[in-house]
């Protein structure tokens, strides 16, 4: 797939998410970008700002095969990833794929899972696999996992380890509307029910060879130079008890060769690394002495793309 055939798809994709959600136009370019870079999306913020909605909506935009689990402090592994049954007809143990077992996940309120639950989806993210009683099942392709949490809630919640976070590509925050968007919302919400007469506009045979296109964007030594310098900033800052790793640094490549193929170029610039340092690095920088405050987290990335100089577009 070229990229003026892909910034089509991600503009198609785009208007028809755009029928459910009012604005957040970054967030849905920024969402699109993740799934052709085959990343996983965490949506964090405060109830009631759209966070399942927006999920959804993607979900539905894509043809293929959605599961929805909510996130439950019973909810047991076996619950996520299936698990063995005895056939008695069969004389065997047969194993029953669990809601994992999608083209879409979305994983709502994921934070009110035990820490045992949660790491149910480290494999499936990272691997896109089951191992079930020593075998292992492949998961459908494409596999996106879209989870929610509410950050500011803390009864009843379980705190995302650092090892999974570190699994999702971006974490994205949508914010609550400005008036001109609620103004939007109460008059598309009045007399209808959008998200109910959504259709795919997409198949899972156009969205694999979309992200089979990855590799065919270039990114220079310059703009390569230029994430290596903002990673070991964040390493170096004071404030960072743990900065942004390897796999955040190569997550940040990803996530700019697939945001610059759906505007359109075969070729990564400096402005879609700004673009995306903080929705990709913040999430991945533990701040010395902050348990739990993602603001300082984001402003380490902040200050890092403020002082590393930016280098000068050859093309």
């Amino acid at each position: 797939m070229q990229p003026a055939e892909l910034a089509a798809l991600a503009q198609k994709l785009k208007k028809n998410i755009a029928r459910v959600v009012v604005g957040k136009e970054e967030m849905i370019d920024l969402m699109l970008s993740a799934v052709i870079a085959r990343g996983h999306v965490l949506l964090e913020d405060v109830p009631g700002t759209g966070k399942t909605v927006t999920a959804r909506s993607l979900a539905k935009s894509i043809g293929g095969v959605f599961s929805r689990i909510q996130f439950t402090p019973d909810l047991l592994p076996a619950d996520i990833t299936g698990t063995r049954v005895y056939r008695q007809d069969q004389g065997e143990f047969v194993f029953h794929p669990g809601p994992v077992f999608a083209n879409i996940l979305l994983a709502d309120e994921i934070n009110r899972a035990t820490p045992r639950t949660q790491s149910a989806l480290l494999e499936c993210m990272e691997e896109r696999q089951v191992t079930e009683g020593g075998v292992t099942y492949p998961l459908a392709e494409p596999f996106l996992v879209i989870a929610t949490q509410n950050p500011v809630e803390i009864q009843g919640t379980f705190p995302l380890p650092e090892a999974q976070l570190d699994r999702f590509l971006l974490r994205l925050t949508p914010g609550y509307p400005t008036t001109a968007e609620a103004l939007g919302i109460l008059d598309r919400f009045l007399k209808d029910e959008p998200l109910q007469a959504l259709q795919p506009v997409c198949g899972c045979e156009e969205l694999a060879a979309a992200q089979q296109a990855l590799p065919q964007c270039e990114v220079d030594v310059s703009v390569r130079e230029y994430m290596v310098a903002l990673c070991e900033r964040t390493r170096q800052d004071d404030r960072a008890q743990l900065g942004v790793s390897p796999r955040g640094m190569l997550a940040l490549m990803r996530a700019s060769q697939a945001l610059a193929l759906t505007q359109g170029r075969a070729y990564v610039i400096p402005d879609d690394v700004q673009r995306l340092a903080v929705p990709v690095l913040a999430h991945r920088v533990i701040a010395r002495g902050y348990a739990g405050r993602a603001d300082v987290s984001r402003q380490i990335v902040l200050d890092a793309v403020a002082a590393v100089a930016v280098p000068t577009e050859k093309r």
